[in-house]
């Protein structure tokens, strides 16, 4: 690990002035869990950190207002997955937490943090030899021609196929929820669903966000889907590993006809992936197994799969049907 720098912001205004003027080496520090990990590789070698993790106000959240839930982006992990009215009513955030990570991972890391943990992809991890374009810009991607059985097949690129690790975020697509950010310029608002971007020729851009800019809080419509809902994960061990293909699905219900549906997909995709095709064909119908499977079906029409994760596609057809008989049942 390189030699840096360290501060702690007294308020919002001077963590972004410190950010903005320190230039590009400078970087926020919020639970640390993921950067420190990128600084021990060398994936990551800021000069300096700007701690923003005992800003007041960041960490609280409220998850009992009748219009949206409002979640600061320095609130922990565990904090938030325990929440009494998110494991009743909105049981798809509240499992995206749980299933994240270790409790003492959940226990130190923020919500804001997680949104924007870079890829576990061993060639990006792994330094030189091998090729990266996310780590180094026009050097290539080692992964399209060697084992990509832990990467996307949607969303993927020439330049890239690295996966999106996170399971915050899918639940999070499923529900339209929006980030709240400021930087240098003032605040503005960001669908989650454009906070990260697919990889094109420019993977090393992961985040619509600038250099300088912070995430504040993160709003979740207040909806009557959150209750028939569920984030399905499978995985290599159950012992809190990363998602070789996950689902956060939410249904509403009129008998056995749905009347709207959410679907999401992580562990698939380069960024946290909504299947809205498969969404709309569930629609106005019984959703019985074969609907379920031809949902599933669509959620991974476009997949484009390398030389050993074809798999997946099966794998991630089933993790949406079964998803969606789970939300089912919660209806």
């Amino acid at each position: 690990m390189r030699p840096f720098t360290y501060a702690r912001a007294g308020d919002e205004a001077a963590a972004i002035r410190a950010v903005s003027s320190g230039g590009r080496g400078t970087r926020f520090l919020a639970g640390g869990t993921t950067l420190y990990d990128l600084m021990k590789l060398g994936a990551e070698a800021p000069e300096r950190l700007v701690d923003i993790s005992a800003l007041p106000g960041l960490a609280s959240f409220d998850t009992a207002g009748p219009r949206e839930l409002v979640f600061g982006a320095g609130a922990r992990m565990s904090d938030v997955a325990a929440d009494s009215r998110l494991v009743a009513e909105y049981p798809a955030l509240s499992e995206s937490l749980w299933k994240a990570a270790s409790q003492q991972l959940r226990n130190m890391a923020s919500l804001g943090g997680n949104l924007l943990q870079r890829t576990r992809c061993a060639y990006f991890r792994g330094g030189e030899p091998f090729a990266c374009n996310k780590r180094t810009p026009g050097s290539g991607c080692a992964a399209r021609e060697g084992i990509d059985r832990g990467h996307a097949v949607l969303g993927g690129s020439e330049a890239c196929i690295a996966t999106y690790p996170g399971d915050w975020a899918v639940a999070l697509v499923a529900f339209d929820a929006v980030v709240d950010v400021a930087g240098p310029n003032g605040a503005r608002t960001i669908p989650l669903q454009a906070l990260h971007r697919e990889p094109g020729t420019t993977p090393e851009v992961e985040t619509s966000l600038a250099r300088d800019e912070m995430i504040l809080r993160i709003r979740v419509p207040a909806t009557p889907l959150g209750r028939a809902s569920t984030y399905h994960k499978i995985r290599d061990r159950e012992s809190y590993a990363f998602a070789l293909a996950s689902a956060a699905v939410a249904l509403w219900m009129e008998g056995d006809v749905v009347r709207e549906a959410r679907i999401a997909l992580g562990g698939l995709a380069t960024r946290p992936w909504r299947a809205q095709e498969a969404e709309a064909g569930l629609v106005g119908r019984p959703l019985t197994l074969e609907a379920a499977r031809a949902a599933g079906e669509a959620a991974l029409r476009n997949a484009r799969p390398g030389h050993h994760n074809a798999f997946r596609i099966e794998l991630g057809t089933r993790t949406v049907a079964e998803a969606l008989l789970i939300a089912q049942r919660r209806a």
